[in-house]
């Protein structure tokens, strides 16, 4: 009798052990189950299915992570992004650099990310990028493509003039004399829509200047009066009073000045590489060549704009650590060049595969080896600042005479956004 007693006190044990166990594996799978949420502004179908397949691919190397992808309209998100980042934050969302970061660097919404960019290597790999991801010494977030801005230009044109592809200023201004003596606009441009004039007061302060001023000025730190910027201007009066930029350019937009270009009649074009598709159209494509613009003051680094997209924690994230995981696999070579590539962009990651299109290579190689990248003015500066300073620059293109008044009144502006 006793022994059958202490038989079922070991049995009873037994369930209870079993029991428990069992209670105990379901909280431990209960606690292994992860989970990151992403929201997307890339709604065009090609890109949107690019990032779609980029995602199925981390789920693959990350199965225990339950991934919710949440696509947005890309126009809407503009504006849905600043509700969600404050009331309903995913762990990762889609995004821009320079200003538009920052702005919500300010506001606290989203995370210092520092720490992905030490322990992924990403200090050397995205080096470039570095500065238009930072504030105050912080990384704030990952790019995933951009996209170069450069002097795009005819080559037969160059050709049959016996021009060679500009390395320094004084070259340039030697082929431009060069096209206008034979009747040929040096440089298209149409400044109708304000931000190709942007696009050139960028480069002609990064060439004068460096990053550092331009940023500083970008972020209301600097005055339009400053000295610093009296010779940017000198550059670009020399230039239009050169005649080197199509007449007339104020009534054209950036499409309709393509047209000079794809007939002809003019020889270069300073904007991005976006301008590609429009020259295959128009049968000129294989006609095309890229270059640097050149070198102004040999003491001063060689920056450049490239717009800049990217990835960001949210600070009110709740899977930190998933979102730091997937923040690393979107950053390695090999998805970069998958992801940029299918979406028409160049890898931000410098040891990602060149691309095989020769101006995108180019491109491509420029970037990677820079001391540095702004965004675009109309990206690194305030909204409000942005357009009374390209406001000015367009008129400076039109009547470079009334120099001071407009940097004048653009000075004011300046103290007004950002109450200097």
């Amino acid at each position: 009798m006793k022994k059958q007693k202490l038989t079922l006190i070991f049995i009873v044990l037994a369930l209870l052990v079993a029991t428990f166990s069992s209670f105990a594996g379901g909280q431990d799978e209960a606690a292994e189950s992860r989970t990151l949420v992403i929201n997307s502004n890339l709604s065009d179908p090609a890109p949107k299915a690019a990032f779609a397949e980029l995602v199925e691919g981390f789920k693959a190397e990350n199965p225990d992570i339950d991934v919710t992808l949440n696509s947005f309209d890309h126009e809407a998100y503009k504006t849905a992004i600043r509700n969600f980042l404050a009331s309903d934050p995913p762990d990762v969302c889609l995004w821009f650099a320079g200003n538009r970061m920052k702005f919500f660097v300010d506001e606290g919404l989203f995370l210092d990310i520092s720490d992905v960019w030490a322990d992924y290597d990403l200090n050397d790999s995205m080096s470039a990028t570095k500065s238009a991801l930072t504030v105050d010494g912080k990384q704030y977030g990952v790019p995933w493509g951009y996209y170069q801005w450069g002097m795009f230009y005819r080559k037969d044109i160059f050709d049959m003039y016996g021009i060679s592809e500009p390395a320094t200023w004084d070259e340039f201004i030697a082929a431009g004399e060069k096209l206008k003596a034979n009747d040929i606009t040096p440089v298209a441009i149409g400044t109708k829509y304000l931000w190709t004039a942007g696009g050139w007061f960028d480069y002609l302060n990064l060439r004068v200047n460096g990053l550092d001023y331009h940023m500083d000025l970008m972020l209301g730190e600097a005055s339009y009066l400053d000295p610093e910027l009296d010779e940017v201007f000198d550059v670009w009066a020399d230039l239009i009073d050169r005649g080197f930029f199509l007449k007339n350019h104020a009534t054209y937009s950036w499409q309709e000045a393509q047209a000079p270009l794809i007939n002809g009649e003019a020889a270069m074009y300073l904007i991005g590489n976006f301008i590609m598709p429009d020259m295959d159209a128009a049968g000129v494509g294989d006609k095309m060549g890229f270059f640097q613009v050149p070198q102004i003051n040999p003491a001063i680094g060689m920056y450049e704009d490239a717009p800049m997209d990217t990835y960001h924690i949210p600070a009110g994230a709740k899977n930190v650590e998933e979102a730091k995981l997937f923040l690393a696999y979107v950053a390695s070579a090999e998805i970069q060049a998958q992801f940029a590539y299918a979406t028409g962009n160049i890898p931000p990651n410098k040891y990602a595969a060149a691309p095989t299109i020769p101006l995108t290579k180019e491109g491509f190689e420029m970037l990677g080896a820079a001391d540095g990248l702004a965004q675009f003015y109309d990206r690194d500066t305030n909204p409000e600042m942005a357009s009374a300073g390209m406001q000015g620059f367009q008129e400076f293109m039109v009547y470079p005479e009334r120099e001071d008044a407009i940097r004048a009144r653009i000075e004011v502006e300046r103290k007004a956004v950002f109450n200097k």
